[in-house]
């Protein structure tokens, strides 16, 4: 077997210690920041994995809280200059790098209109930090392969944390994060669903509710890891019209309820394990979507860790 991907790899073992290394610090830092912040609304603005983090904290805010988010299009400030109306709004900066020219963007417009702003980001003294009034730095140490992966599961502890600190009533995190055995279990139950996934076409990877985040990320990771075109939906909207493409040589990874009569279709239905109940599962989930992503890309013969058309950093206006 070919060792491609070495680096994604290393990086994703690393996970379970990172985050119990960090869940602290971040409880504390992110409480200290939030502390008397009024907001009636949040405002997320990020890219790619980033992205799906700040869908993960829409869940959470409007579950918890019943405090609306909007998941900004940076393009309408950046690139057309319009001056947005919000009310009194928490605005929230995700980015890896820290260095995503629109996601600051988004931040620097509303700090000068009078809103708060908290940068989310693993690198300090970044163009996101610099943006944004408070800042919480991930440091889940170098991150080199093209994939987020410790960045994307920090990045949702993180969002976690924003959340508890801003006052849900949501458990702390002290022995309710992924370990290593965990790790084993799912690279495990991903090698042994790998079939459908590299003969199947269309293939679909579906969820909602919290799990919405991790069926977007999952997508992602195997498009730019295996080359493989996977689409995401919720399962409400899959009932919508995609279903009818779920036929015999489709596939479907599935993050939540199994949608109704899918099995019927001939589709092959991929039920990825849960690892625990409730808001934190995508932080569990998340990892059987990296290690089919990884597995997809090895067995046929791609290497994530230098993926192609792609590089670490990619920087948008």
């Amino acid at each position: 077997m070919n060792r491609f991907g070495q680096l994604m790899e290393k990086e994703m073992l690393e996970q379970p210690e990172v985050l119990a290394s960090n869940s602290g610090r971040y409880a504390s830092e992110l409480k200290d920041a939030l502390q008397g912040v009024d907001f009636d609304m949040v405002l997320i603005a990020a890219r790619g994995s980033s992205d799906h983090a700040g869908l993960f904290a829409r869940y959470l805010f409007e579950i918890n809280l019943g405090v609306p988010v909007c998941l900004a299009a940076p393009s309408v400030i950046t690139k057309f200059g319009s001056k947005l109306k919000y009310p009194k709004t928490l605005a929230i900066g995700i980015s890896q790098s820290g260095a995503a020219p629109d996601v600051a963007g988004v931040m620097e417009a509303m700090r000068d209109a009078g809103h708060y702003t908290l940068g989310i980001t693993n690198t300090p003294d970044s163009r996101l930090t610099h943006a944004s009034e408070k800042s919480l730095i991930l440091e889940t140490g170098d991150e080199n392969s093209i994939a987020a992966t410790k960045t994307y599961t920090a990045s949702l502890l993180a969002m976690y944390e924003v959340v508890r600190a801003c006052g849900a009533d949501l458990d702390p995190t002290t022995g309710l994060l992924p370990d290593a055995a965990w790790m084993e279990k799912t690279r495990e139950a991903a090698g042994e669903n790998l079939g459908p996934i590299l003969r199947c076409s269309p293939v679909f990877s579906l969820g909602r509710g919290y799990s919405y985040c991790t069926a977007y990320e999952t997508a992602l990771k195997m498009i730019e890891c295996a080359l493989i075109p996977c689409k995401a939906y919720s399962t409400a909207d899959f009932a919508h019209g995609p279903k009818a493409l779920a036929a015999h040589r489709s596939a479907a990874i599935v993050f939540s309820d199994l949608p109704e009569d899918l099995e019927a279709t001939g589709c092959s239905v991929i039920n990825a394990p849960a690892g625990t109940d409730g808001p934190l599962r995508p932080i569990w989930q998340i990892i059987f979507g990296q290690w089919m992503a990884l597995l997809s890309a090895r067995a046929r013969g791609l290497d994530p860790d230098h993926a192609q058309n792609l590089k670490k950093v990619t920087e948008t206006l």
